[in-house]
Formats: C-alpha cells, structure tokens, sequence
C-alpha cells in the first residue's frame, strides 16, 4: 500500500502538465474568476452612475425646465423636447427604441398638464395622467426611469399638492415608523452564498476527476493495472493506496482552491461594495471550510474512483462519470433557489454534495452550526468509507478488473 501510494504520488510530481493543472491552473481560475467577476460588477454599477440619459418629454408642463434645472436633473439626462403635434409614426419609432436601448426613457404628458391638475375639485374631475416607457430589461432604461421618478415626478407631485392645500401636514393621516430586523452578516453574504457553493462543489469534482481517471482507467487501458493486480499483493493494498494516494493528491489540490478562494475573496468584495455586500471568515470558519472541501474530495475521489473501475478505458470512465458530473452540478445550483425564507431541515445536510452546498451557503451567511457542519462533512466520510468498501471488493473481481 505504501508502495502504491509513492507511485501515485511521484506519478503526479514528475509530470509538469499534472502539477500546473492540479496546483497551478486552480489558483489562476480562483483570482481570475473572483478578480473578473469583482471588475465587471464595479464596472456595471459605475457604468450605469456615470451614464447619462437619453430622455424624450412630449407636452412638457410650465415650469419642466426650471426643475429639471433647479434638481440636477438636466446634468443627469439628455432631455429632448416633442412638439405637442409630434406624429404618432414618430412616437411609435421613438417607443421602439426604448425597445432597442437607442432611447432610454419617453415621457408623454397628457395636454394642458397643469391646467387638469390645478383644476381638480371634486370627485369625478379628470386627472391628468404621465407615460412613462422604459426597457425593464435593461439597466440604462430602468435607472432612468428610477432617476425621472424620483427627481421629477417626486418634485411636481410635491408642487401641486402644496398649491391645492397649501398646508401638506394636512395630508398627513399618521406617521409610520420601521425598525430594520435583520443580520447583518447574512445580508452581507446573501449575494455570495447564491454563486460560492456552486463554484467549490462543481471545480472541486472537475479537478479530482481528471486525476482519477486516468489513475484507474487509465492504467486499465495500458496495462500497468493488470500487472500490479498480477504481482503478489493484495488487492485490498493495490485498492487502498490508490484511494490514499489520490485523496491526498485532490485534497492538496482542493485546498488551493481554498486557499487561493480566501485570498481571492477581497477582489470580488470590492466590486460588491456598491451593491451592498461585503463578508468576511473568521478563522474558525475558515477552518470549517477547509473541513467540508476535505470531506467533500474524500466522497469525490472515492466516487469517482467507484465509477472508474467498471470502465475498460479512460474514454469509456469519462462516459460513465459525465452523469455524475452533471447531478454534482444540479446539486451545487440548488442552493441558488435556497436563499430566502425559512433554514432548510436538518436532514437535507445529509444529503451528499447538497449538504456540502448547504453548509458552505451556511457559513458565508454566517448561520452555520457545529451540528450542520458535523453532519454534512460526517455523511462524506461514511459515504466515502462504504464506497472504500465496495472498490476493494471490486477489485477482487477478475472479470472487472482485468477487463475479462
């Protein structure tokens, strides 16, 4: 078994191609990734800041372009004036291109605005009405529609209602007051826990399962495991240092991703920063995490290892463990729709991958109990022992193993 163990790990630290794909490569795609995806939500938000509107306003009211000036607004957004017989051929290109982002907000108020509003007595009067058309689907429209809103409607509606009553606290009927509940270190995470678990559960299995692979099927396929299997050994040695050897491999591998994630992390919370979202792990969390990752390559690579050694090639291994690739990565998205509302049960961190998902979405939130932790990285190791357990009775078996 030690022998089977030095084997694979001297297979891995004499190969260079292996070493940068196993400890290299990982942390690249951990900066990269993190490092991007804090760039372009900074970008994102700073970009639709710094834009300025292009606004169209037909049948503009007296006294539009005084408040346009007198809030701001006209440094924020490009106004164009329609005339008030502007055809409706034009009204309709102009709505088309809100559709197609050429136009980013149109403002039609009905005729004789302020004469409407000011002339409201009485229930039943008619009550001018604005249009405002915007592109929800796109982010230009939707904030010049929140811009509009709030700089222009907000301060006409203000005007009008103190030129009927003169006195607005008579409009007052009582006053509201709200107490903000909520964790702090939860609303900080809510955003990262929605995208974390998916990204560790999913490079995690896709690291080890290259490695495995070609380590069981593939030495099938060239031979050199019937010869091992030939030599006088047992089995149960040749199985168990091959699964010693790989979980330590993964697990090196797995904690560059860790590592370079908790290095990575800060780039991603710059760009977060205007969004709302900033988190931060204790040592005792990182510790957990480092803990789940662990357990979770320990399952990996004994499933992985499970799958592998029914397969007569490493083409044929990499057939059977796409599936298996697939539930990791349905597992992993779960969590995504898990956010909001009510913890999910105890039993669910039990679930393999899922539990995992789980309790990493747990613990960037900071929610995560010693109890959830121990289960989810607990039913890894049992699974990853019983699955020990079969591969070494696998192994036993000529027909299998030596592709008879």
């Amino acid at each position: 078994m030690k022998n089977i163990f030095k084997k694979e790990i001297a297979r891995v630290f004499s190969d260079k191609k292996m070493i940068f794909s196993l400890f290299i490569l990982p942390a690249i795609l951990m900066f990269g990734i993190y490092g991007l995806m804090g760039m372009l939500m900074d970008n994102m938000v700073s970009d639709v800041e710094e834009h300025i509107s292009t606004v169209y306003v037909q049948n503009a009211p007296e006294g539009f372009e005084e408040l346009a000036a007198q809030t701001g607004y006209d440094k924020l957004a490009n106004i164009n004036y329609l005339a008030a017989d502007t055809s409706a051929e034009k009204v309709q290109e102009l709505k088309d291109s809100v559709l197609n982002g050429g136009v980013d907000l149109l403002v039609i108020f009905d005729k004789e605005f302020l004469a409407k509003a000011q002339a409201y007595a009485n229930a039943g009067d008619p009550i001018p009405s604005v249009k405002v058309s915007f592109n929800s689907t796109l982010n230009y429209s939707s904030a010049a529609r929140g811009t509009f809103n709030g700089m222009m409607l907000g301060g006409m509606e203000t005007t009008l209602l103190q030129n009927r009553f003169g006195n607005l606290d008579l409009l007052t009927v009582f006053n509201t007051e709200e107490e903000l509940i909520v964790n702090e270190d939860k609303a900080n995470g809510e955003f990262l826990s929605m995208m974390l678990p998916y990204l560790i559960v999913m490079l995690i299995f896709a690291g080890a399962m290259g490695l495995v692979v070609d380590a069981i099927a593939g030495e099938k396929e060239r031979g050199t495991m019937a010869t091992m299997l030939l030599s006088p050994v047992k089995r149960s040695s040749i199985a168990f240092g091959k699964l010693f050897g790989l979980s330590v491999l993964s697990v090196l591998s797995s904690l560059v991703y860790a590592v370079s994630m908790i290095f990575a992390m800060p780039m991603m919370m710059d760009g977060m920063e205007e969004l709302g979202g900033s988190v931060s792990l204790s040592p005792l969390q990182i510790g957990e995490l480092l803990g789940i990752i662990v357990s979770l390559v320990l399952f990996n690579v004994s499933a992985l290892c499970l799958v592998s050694v029914f397969a007569k090639n490493a083409k044929e291994a990499n057939a059977y463990v796409m599936p298996l690739y697939m539930a990791v990565i349905i597992l992993g998205m779960l969590t995504m729709f898990n956010t909001g509302g009510a913890a999910p049960a105890m039993p669910m961190y039990a679930i393999p991958i899922y539990g995992s998902s789980l309790a990493i979405q747990a613990l960037v939130t900071n929610e995560l109990t010693l109890v959830q932790f121990g289960l989810s990285a607990g039913v890894n190791v049992a699974c990853m022992l019983v699955m020990v357990f079969a591969i070494s009775k696998v192994f036993n078996n000529e027909k299998i193993m030596l592709n008879a």
